[in-house]
């Protein structure tokens, strides 16, 4: 395991596998301890989940050369929270694949896709979360684990927060890609057992709101729905936002505050 020592800050990276998705290719993982995870031995923290592992912390890492930077947010923020996010897979189609919980036409990517992200979230839940927990002083329960992504990954953020519901209590669902099949996704709301605690925040540049037909109506319907099953959702547009980590990393300190993290 890579440890990159920042600003007093740890960040670890290290290879994991997806057997059922991608065999024994490896892909980075990342995990984020506070400055007190060493200093407070007896201190245990809550985690939050993340997609896209490569474009969380390090410009170097990401895909167009700007991350999230979520460690200087937290840096800044002080926030006391362990933050988990695994690199996507970048062959092909395959990080639509692997980020949608259903099968979905796109020409733009070249007809359909075969949704794999329950195969996805199995792996997450059962075989990362646990190891991450008995590796590093984590509060477990479901009251203290989060997941938050953008795109596929808000998409998936949201699916886990409905489908895993007994995992993940918050979600933060940035530029979430509903167009992919809105029906099958409201129908999968309307079905879950969800517990009264849940919080969901999705949001939505305004100037990417027109990239997808029928998109402003796809947001109203899933929130909507969200409100029916009594779940705390806020859903905000946000002005002059657009589908980039530049933009979503102005979306930190909003989120993270919404959720109550």
């Amino acid at each position: 395991m890579d440890s990159t020592e920042e600003m007093g800050k740890m960040i670890k990276k290290w290879n994991v596998t997806l057997p059922r998705l991608t065999g024994e290719k490896t892909r980075k993982a990342y995990i984020y301890l506070p400055d007190s995870y060493k200093k407070e031995p007896d201190k245990h923290y809550p985690v939050l989940y993340m997609f896209d592992g490569h474009n969380v912390f390090f410009d170097a890492d990401a895909t167009y050369g700007k991350s999230w930077g979520m460690n200087q947010y937290m840096r800044k923020a002080k926030k006391q929270l362990i933050i988990v996010a695994v690199e996507c897979n970048h062959e092909g189609n395959m990080r639509l694949s692997e980020y949608s919980p259903v099968d979905f036409e796109s020409d733009h990517f070249g007809g359909k896709i075969k949704g794999r992200g329950k195969l996805y979230m199995q792996w997450l839940v059962n075989t990362l979360k646990p190891y991450i927990d008995a590796h590093y002083r984590t509060l477990p329960e479901r009251e203290h684990t989060y997941i938050a992504g953008s795109s596929m990954g808000g998409l998936m953020s949201l699916y886990a927060a409905v489908q895993f519901n007994h995992v993940f209590s918050k979600a933060a669902c940035l530029s979430p890609s509903l167009w992919t099949d809105p029906a099958k996704l409201l129908e999968m709301i309307a079905k879950a057992k969800l517990e009264p605690d849940t919080v969901i925040y999705m949001d939505y540049g305004s100037r990417e709101l027109g990239n997808h037909y029928g998109h402003q109506a796809n947001l109203m319907t899933v929130t909507q729905m969200l409100l029916l099953r009594n779940v705390n959702v806020t859903l905000r547009i946000v002005p002059g936002g657009d589908h980039s980590e530049a933009s979503w990393e102005k979306q930190i300190p909003v989120f993270m505050e919404i959720l109550g993290i």
